[in-house]
């Protein structure tokens, strides 16, 4: 399998899975003109599309998309129904396409029927985590959000955050003005900020360097919750990701 990055918008990407007979899956176009390209330079065949949810920053390119390719199936939750899903998908649906065979994550938080799509070591996880933080709260409830975490933390360590934003340089600032103490936090800002400088792309990262850098993956961290003024033991870990969430938001 080959991932491919495609930068689209300001600050977004999109994914494209190939497998050896140069058939692929693209995840999330935000617009079309990018991807057409990539698989034009590539000689790609695209066979489906994934919708992790239904921004428009994540769908924006569907239609055109299909223009091109009337026959694709354009897999997403019901919320991405009107915005272009032929076919939906739940939390644990199996999606089996030539050669790949996705597995559907149910991540409410960010909107209230995102998904994720999980063929390992890929997981394409749209707006919920990113690294060293996470997505915004628009419709769901901090508990949704923080449980469709935990379920990312449970994939094994060499897993792929294909995440579908450039947003780990501004994270990583509010990780370190959070816990400025932490010397892995620091160490990997100075790495990811000379990264940026060059203007080279921080992800996709693996779920094992999140869980060093990560404050929404470190809930359980008394360090942590000491900085948060969480003063209780064992508090809820729902409670202390709550505080993180909204100190984000007030960043």
């Amino acid at each position: 399998m080959e991932l491919i990055r495609v930068p689209a918008l300001n600050d977004n990407y999109i994914w494209i899975l190939s497998d050896a007979h140069q058939q692929c899956i693209i995840i999330d176009p935000s617009e079309s003109e990018p991807v057409l390209e990539i698989l034009a330079q590539k000689k790609l065949i695209p066979i489906a599309i994934l919708l992790t949810h239904h921004h428009d920053d994540h769908i924006g390119g569907v239609q055109n998309m299909l223009k091109s390719f009337k026959h694709l199936t354009v897999f997403g939750p019901k919320e991405t129904q009107i915005k272009g899903a032929t076919k939906l998908v739940n939390s644990e649906d199996n999606i089996k396409i030539g050669d790949f065979n996705f597995t559907v994550f149910g991540l409410p938080g960010h909107t209230l029927g995102h998904v994720g799509f999980y063929q390992a070591p890929y997981l394409f996880c749209g707006d919920t985590l990113f690294s060293a933080g996470c997505g915004r709260i628009f419709e769901g409830t901090p508990e949704q959000m923080y449980q469709s975490i935990q379920k990312i933390a449970a994939l094994p360590d060499d897993t792929l955050i294909c995440c579908a934003h450039e947003y780990t340089q501004s994270n990583l600032k509010f990780a370190h003005h959070i816990w400025p103490e932490n010397d892995q936090i620091s160490q990997y800002q100075q790495e990811i900020t000379i990264k940026r400088s060059k203007n080279e792309p921080t992800v996709p990262t693996t779920l094992k360097t999140e869980r060093k850098i990560n404050l929404f993956l470190q809930c359980d961290n008394v360090e942590l919750q000491k900085k948060l003024n969480i003063n209780q033991s064992n508090p809820p870990l729902r409670a202390v990701f709550t505080v993180l969430r909204q100190l984000k938001d007030q960043y």
